[in-house]
């Protein structure tokens, strides 16, 4: 006998079930970092940015061009967004909150681009965990936003249409048309009206219609200047202002300082108090109150951003509830995967020509 042999022990092995929870756990924290760090997918629920990007549309939203935000909100099911699939049930507790913070990204949000971030009026949600909306952005912090005849100048500049943008037409008609005609023309939405209909189009697709035989004549819908629409930010009765005839306004950038005063109250007070992180502030008798001093400047603690979706008159954006802070900014929008229409069924509901379809341009 060798007093010096070491005595081994077989080596016990893991049962089916531990090895099948293990993987599970690997893939899941591997999923969940990706989604966190690099590209998440996520459906289009509306047609705001028709014809660009339609409503289910399933893409990738890019995490690396703009940077990886930290979790706020750190007590959530990892992979579900605000409830557990096929409930009501909240996938998150608020017991604890984190301030967030920007990881480094390769790009600055840009005009023109594609933009996925969370909706900034769902104020009983935690921010990192409000819906995901998708618009394109127009004015960059320190911009002036202007908008005449449903045309977008910034810093007093015409800015071009993009491709794919849409606006409403009254199209008039001696004749009932089919959903295959519309569907020939790619006019996803239309309603009948006396004498013909409503359709969101492109401006092209309008020259096309107005050469039909049976079409009397198209011509685009706006509102007037001057016409108060109190939905449109800042709802403000003073200004008048409308979709089509919005601004001039500032977009606020980190570090801008404004005199306090009626002016910059209506369109700048929602900012201060609900989305730039201040405590114990609140206007009164046309003033501003912060920390129970009255103050006469405000100085930005964080860069904001106009968007506006490529759907013109239906899409539901920074003319209706103000600018986007730049903590609310989720990704950019790079790639359709595939495309389902809710309005067909069976194998017709799949939009075959917009699989891996690139969001870059």
């Amino acid at each position: 006998m060798n007093l010096f042999t070491k005595k081994t022990h077989p080596t016990k092995k893991k049962s089916a079930i531990r090895e099948w929870i293990q993987a599970l756990i690997f893939a899941l924290v591997t999923a969940s970092l990706i989604h966190w760090l690099v590209v998440e997918p996520s459906q289009v629920p509306t047609s705001s940015m028709e014809s660009t990007i339609l409503a289910g549309d399933f893409m990738l939203v890019s995490k690396l061009h703009y940077g990886a935000r930290t979790p706020q909100t750190p007590l959530q099911i990892p992979l579900m967004h605000q409830t557990i699939r096929g409930t009501d049930i909240p996938s998150y507790l608020t017991w604890i909150k984190l301030p967030m913070y920007r990881l480094p990204g390769f790009s600055k949000v840009k005009r023109g681009d594609k933009v996925i971030f969370n909706c900034i009026t769902e104020l009983d949600k935690p921010s990192d965990l409000r819906t995901y909306y998708i618009k394109r952005c127009i004015g960059l912090p320190g911009d002036t936003v202007h908008i005449q005849n449903a045309h977008v100048y910034i810093n007093g500049e015409e800015q071009s249409a993009y491709p794919g943008l849409q606006y409403r037409y009254y199209l008039q008609t001696s004749t009932r048309l089919t959903e295959y005609f519309f569907n020939s023309y790619h006019i996803q939405e239309y309603m009948p009206v006396r004498e013909g209909y409503l359709v969101n189009t492109t401006p092209q697709t309008a020259d096309s219609l107005k050469a039909l035989p049976h079409v009397k004549g198209i011509e685009i819908i706006l509102m007037p200047s001057g016409f108060f629409n109190p939905s449109v930010y800042p709802h403000s009765q003073d200004l008048a202002w409308n979709e089509d005839h919005f601004g001039p306004i500032m977009v606020p950038a980190k570090g801008m300082t404004i005199t306090i005063n009626h002016d910059t109250l209506e369109k700048y007070q929602k900012m201060i108090i609900l989305y730039d992180a201040n405590e114990e502030v609140h206007v009164e008798d046309g003033k501003l109150w912060m920390n129970g001093k009255e103050v006469t400047t405000y100085t930005f603690q964080q860069d904001y951003y106009f968007m506006m979706g490529d759907n013109r008159h239906n899409s539901i954006d920074s003319r209706f509830w103000g600018f986007v802070p730049a903590d609310h900014i989720v990704g950019k929008g790079i790639l359709v995967l595939f495309s389902t229409d809710a309005k067909k069924s069976g194998f017709h509901k799949i939009r075959w020509n917009r699989f891996f379809r690139s969001l870059n341009d």
